[in-house]
């Protein structure tokens, strides 16, 4: 599979709220004799997903899957309150692990609603921080993801009119639906900030630094991560042929027929080591580092993971 160029995309890979994450159930797993629950995929990573059961860890869907008053963690991508209750309810020893930037649009989502606004959350359905955030205040949100779904909105007063977003999403895109929402509501509001996370837009910019000289793309990250999805949705809007490839096996050889150049990234989920086995089997003789930004951002562990 030998390519003679490798553009490694940075960042790549992790981001602090995954480190997070994944720290919280690795701590709890050396600290705790009996099971510790997860609910859901504590990240989109099938490697992640697999190794954490291989040392213990209980991966479950929903609360009714964990015995009352176990140790459960609440995954990075965030909960409804009323999964919330129902732990609570149960008696079981929560952890939460979502990431604090998740936890950000939930905070603006309840403080909007109380206001009276009609909150429109720009996201994909079925997505699990979509479920969650949407939970905040159910009778008075409702999810778009395109331009048509704008189009057909219908709220009880235009005036009053907020939005927030997934924080997984593509940048170009969600601006396009945001632009949207502004025209046909002049009054709307939003978050001071951006609630695409700077991990995501991160990784889309320094994908679209070596797509720019790349004859393929190569996004490592499993088919249920948004932000990696993200990646190759990007690459392939510039005109450059890519793909998303959980690990360095999924690779078909009849990609790199007359490739020169490959751009190489991952998913904010994705563990740093699939990359580097990337590398090894496209056997560059050239391999470049594209740094678009570098993060320094860290996030506090919970209390009870502390040492």
């Amino acid at each position: 599979m030998a390519v003679p160029v490798v553009l490694l995309a940075s960042p790549r890979s992790f981001c602090a709220g995954v480190e997070r994450a994944i720290d919280i159930v690795d701590r709890l797993l050396d600290l705790h004799r009996g099971p510790v629950h997860v609910r859901k995929q504590i990240v989109h990573n099938t490697h992640v997903v697999a190794e954490l059961e291989a040392r213990g860890a209980v991966f479950v869907d929903e609360l009714d899957a964990v015995p009352d008053g176990a140790t459960v963690v609440f995954s990075a991508h965030g909960v409804s309150p009323a999964v919330r209750e129902e732990a609570e309810r149960r008696g079981l020893d929560v952890v939460d692990a979502t990431c604090p930037l998740v936890t950000k649009v939930h905070a603006e989502a309840r403080r909007y609603a109380a206001r009276g606004d009609t909150v429109v959350l720009v996201g994909h359905a079925g997505h699990e921080e979509v479920e969650g955030t949407l939970g905040e205040a159910p009778d008075r949100m409702v999810l778009v993801g395109t331009v048509a779904d704008v189009a057909a909105l219908e709220v009880p007063d235009p005036a009053r009119v907020s939005y927030l977003t997934q924080t997984t999403l593509a940048a170009d895109e969600t601006a396009e639906v945001l632009d949207a929402l502004r025209a046909r509501f002049p009054a709307l509001r939003g978050p001071s900030s951006a609630d695409i996370c700077y991990a995501t837009t991160n990784r889309q910019d320094a994908v679209r630094e070596v797509a720019r000289d790349a004859d393929l793309v190569l996004v490592v990250g499993s088919a249920n991560s948004s932000n990696s999805v993200r990646l190759v949705e990007l690459a392939r809007r510039g005109g450059v042929p890519a793909h998303l490839v959980d690990d360095v096996s999924d690779i078909d050889p009849a990609w790199l027929e007359g490739v020169r150049v490959v751009g190489l990234s991952a998913g904010a989920s994705a563990p740093p080591r699939l990359v580097d086995e990337v590398v090894e089997a496209l056997g560059a003789r050239d391999v470049e580092v594209r740094e678009t930004t570098a993060e320094t951002i860290r996030f506090t562990l919970p209390a009870a993971v502390r040492r």
